[in-house]
């Protein structure tokens, strides 16, 4: 992993992020994974074994720690 963001060529540093992705129609919530954020511009890089053991977690439909209620709004309104 390069020490160096692609984006804005910040720094990286190591950090424990929270991981949001969409899953059957429903916003999934993975708190304290591990990810090299960008200290200037917050870029996020996620190492591929790090995404393929929260893949796995997702996919497994097992029961999560808790359920949230997340407000939705539209642009368009």
């Amino acid at each position: 992993m390069s020490t160096f963001c692609d984006v804005c060529h910040g720094l990286l540093e190591r950090k424990l992020t929270t991981y949001t992705q969409w899953y059957a129609g429903q916003l999934v919530v993975v708190e304290n994974v591990p990810a090299w954020v960008c200290e200037q511009c917050g870029e996020t890089y996620y190492e591929p074994d790090v995404v393929e053991r929260v893949q796995n977690l997702i996919w497994s439909g097992s029961e999560p720690e808790r359920v949230i209620e997340a407000p939705v709004y539209s642009s368009n309104s």
